[in-house]
């Protein structure tokens, strides 16, 4: 990307957060198309790059995070990994006890262990490393994934890479705003609605936090998994570039890919978003959460923890992240 196309994406970013919480022309949907190679890349964290975002996680990010524990409780946002889960295509969870070992010693010790069949990157509460997306053959900055590729996962930009995610939370409860228990399906979150919501909750986005977006949709996981998984309400492309612009590190929600499903602004396209904010932007997803118990207890910025499954050369990660207040 050249620097005046940099400075210019600054300066619109500066311009989103001094407008605070009105509307902006960041709101007004548009197509979008992949951006071609030459205006994406080298991020700029450098033509090397394999971080993105998570480069903005700082000593003071951690710091700060941590100011934000006031009564130390602990609200967890993963589901439970179990079978009746709600599934795409081939993926699955299945878990086989080996039934109780009797060790031959006088004290007679006994063990039980299982073993876990299931796609570790792409089940239950799930955050997305970079190569799991691509624009044709290139994920985040331009790497070409067949070069990236091995028969035992990944050589660069796995999810072992990530590390410990310790940073300020934001939640965005857009339910809460509409008064609904969950958004219709195929709803379209705008930039209005985010930062009606934020004006609403008091809080704001700073630079480094995880933004975390109710929708409310997990109130059909587990109960209707086939309208679960069918389509879902989330973020536009508009408002996720609007997000973006804030500089989040990550980008979660209540349904299963962050965005509206399908897009509304590219009805024929795939999962658009998760072309902007991984490849374009390396911002990491995180999908499949638990959201209401967080939004009942009424504080919208916290300490967020989790850390991502070092799996070698993985595309993903099931997780379970954790709110402290």
């Amino acid at each position: 990307m050249s620097l005046s196309r940099r400075l210019f994406a600054h300066c619109l970013a500066c311009a989103g957060l001094a407008a605070g919480f009105r509307a902006t022309a960041a709101s007004a949907q548009s197509p979008w198309s992949p951006p071609p190679a030459a205006e994406r890349c080298p991020s700029k964290w450098g033509a090397a790059d394999t971080r993105g975002a998570m480069n903005l996680q700082t000593a003071e990010q951690v710091r700060k995070a941590a100011a934000l524990i006031r009564t130390g409780r602990v609200v967890e946002l993963g589901h439970t990994l179990e079978s009746s889960m709600p599934f795409f295509g081939t993926r699955r969870f299945d878990v086989h006890l080996k039934q109780m070992f009797m060790n031959p010693q006088a004290n007679r010790r006994g063990s039980n262990e299982e073993i876990v069949i299931t796609e570790i990157g792409q089940v239950g509460t799930q955050l997305d490393a970079f190569p799991h997306q691509t624009i044709g053959d290139e994920t985040y900055n331009c790497v070409k994934v067949p070069e990236i590729s091995s028969r035992g996962g990944l050589t660069r930009m796995g999810v072992d890479g990530i590390g410990q995610v310790f940073t300020r939370g934001v939640l965005i409860d857009v339910a809460g705003l509409k008064g609904v228990r969950t958004l219709e399906d195929t709803y379209e979150i705008t930039v209005e609605d985010l930062q009606q919501a934020m004006a609403r909750q008091n809080v704001r986005i700073e630079r480094g936090d995880v933004v975390l977006i109710r929708t409310g949709w997990d109130a059909h996981w587990g109960t209707d998994n086939a309208r679960y998984v069918r389509s879902c309400p989330g973020i536009g492309v508009a408002a996720a570039e609007w997000l973006i612009r804030q500089e989040p590190i990550i980008l979660g929600a209540d349904n299963w890919p962050v965005e509206v499903a399908p897009s509304r602004t590219m009805p024929h396209a795939s999962l658009p978003v998760h072309q902007i904010a991984l490849v374009v932007h390396g911002v990491h997803l995180l999908e499949n959460m638990r959201l209401n118990e967080l939004a009942q207890a009424g504080q919208s910025a916290f300490a967020f923890v989790m850390q991502p499954l070092k799996v070698k050369g993985g595309t993903g990660s099931t997780v379970a992240p954790t709110a402290i207040l």
